[in-house]
């Protein structure tokens, strides 16, 4: 079973919002890894998805109300007794509630009495989202020690398109199992309060308060005209999962994007580039006083040694087609590597990330040990990449190489945001 050793007691509350019917799916993965499921909806939840389909789905009774086998008690019982307790989709309303405390059903009952990890996964319209009341109650409920999944960015209701979408099923799964590996919370005596629990909570999140992070993400690209460019297929996911574990810790985070179609995580500063060149620099002024670099971008290695103005049109009076004369761009990893030595702290830990395929010249990791002996960096990531393989993917397999030591550390199968756990604790270790 990914992610847990045992079956999880988990509660799945879902508020009132379109995006009901995705948490379905979410029920469907719980119950299917062999987790013991009690759904509860709220009222306005179960005008998008009846309780006929929640009792079938999860094999249990559903209610909304405390008034329901009354003498179980279970408006406290069920937070009780719960492993993780996840809202998908947390509505604005939902928010609120949970912010300020309320009590006027099972859920907002059952979020009180919780002493487990909480996961909420934000569903509503970008206003909605982005409005200050709103993210006054997500900074509060975070503080409280709920960890609260950035919504995606995409096609809402109606023909609305914007922050404010809830995550595919699938990634809010891997999401809660990653929670609840890396929890410290314990369970308690009903007597401990939500500050308690909260503190608890954010043990973990703490250790690396006071770190500077400068993470990296996304591909590159260097324009041939104003049209096309040279690019690759990173689509910065592994990039951006690291960048919300240290800011899970309590690190501050740059991160520095490259095209990349992914809601910024929240609480990081974004910098956005689109050339090699351009992340070199962002990188290097990030980089100054940072505590950790990590290289997750797949930077170009080449680009068009000049550039068109205008669109390269087809010319039949050449059949040969067109010639490019490409220059290299500058090694990232490698300048970091040299102004760090010109300093001489010993600061930033620099993480290379080695993306590859084997060839007659030797495999995958006989060209990342060679890399890594060129970059110079501490810690490298190794993954092999190739036509579905890695890029773009949800769940990736990778090797760490750390200096000194021969020995490869495999991560994986596994999520990227489990991955992603993985290189940031390498980078504690190192930092520590």
């Amino acid at each position: 079973m990914t992610g847990s050793a045992a079956p999880l007691r988990v509660v799945l509350g879902v508020s009132g919002g379109i995006a009901a019917y995705k948490a379905c799916s979410l029920l469907r993965l719980f119950t299917e890894a062999g987790h013991d499921v009690t759904v509860v909806p709220t009222a306005a939840a179960l005008e998008f998805v009846g309780a006929p389909t929640w009792a079938a789905l999860s094999g249990k009774p559903v209610s909304t109300d405390v008034w329901t086998s009354v003498h179980e008690v279970p408006h406290v019982r069920i937070g009780q007794h719960a492993d993780l307790v996840v809202v998908a989709p947390a509505t604005a309303d939902i928010v609120a509630k949970a912010a300020h405390g309320f009590a006027g059903d099972l859920l907002t009952s059952t979020l009180l009495t919780a002493r487990c990890p909480v996961v909420f996964a934000p569903a509503m319209h970008t206003e909605m989202w982005e409005h200050p009341a709103t993210r006054a109650n997500i900074a509060t409920l975070r503080e409280r020690g709920v960890h609260v999944v950035e919504p995606a960015r995409g096609r809402l209701t109606g023909a609305d398109t914007g922050a404010g979408r809830l995550p595919e099923p699938a990634d809010l799964y891997a999401e809660c199992l990653t929670v609840v590996a890396g929890s410290t919370i314990t369970q308690t005596t009903p007597t401990a309060t939500t500050a308690d629990a909260g503190e608890r909570a954010n043990d973990r999140d703490r250790r690396l308060e006071g770190r500077h992070f400068v993470v990296s993400a996304g591909g590159t690209r260097e324009p041939l005209d104003p049209v096309r460019f040279i690019g690759n297929r990173s689509s910065g996911k592994q990039g951006y999962a690291i960048a919300r574990s240290a800011r899970d810790r309590g690190a501050a985070v740059t991160l520095v994007a490259a095209n990349v179609s992914l809601p910024t995580p929240d609480g990081v500063t974004l910098v956005t580039v689109e050339t090699t060149e351009q992340l070199k620099a962002a990188v290097d002024e990030a980089a100054a006083g940072a505590d950790a670099v990590v290289m997750a971008a797949a930077p170009a290695d080449f680009r068009p040694a000049n550039a068109s103005g205008h669109k390269i049109k087809k010319n039949p009076d050449e059949p040969a087609g067109l010639r490019l004369e490409l220059v290299e761009n500058p090694d990232i990893v490698k300048g970091l590597v040299a102004a760090r030595a010109q300093h001489g702290s010993g600061r930033p830990v620099i993480v290379s990330f080695a993306a590859e395929t084997g060839d007659a010249a030797g495999s995958v990791m006989d060209h990342a040990r060679a890399k890594f002996a060129r970059k110079g960096s501490d810690l490298q990531v190794v993954n092999e990449v190739g036509d579905g393989v890695t890029f773009g993917r949800d769940d990736t397999t990778v090797h760490l190489l750390h200096r000194g030591d021969e020995t490869a550390v495999t991560v994986g199968p596994a999520s990227k945001d489990i991955v992603a756990d993985a290189v940031v604790d390498a980078i504690e270790q190192l930092l520590n």
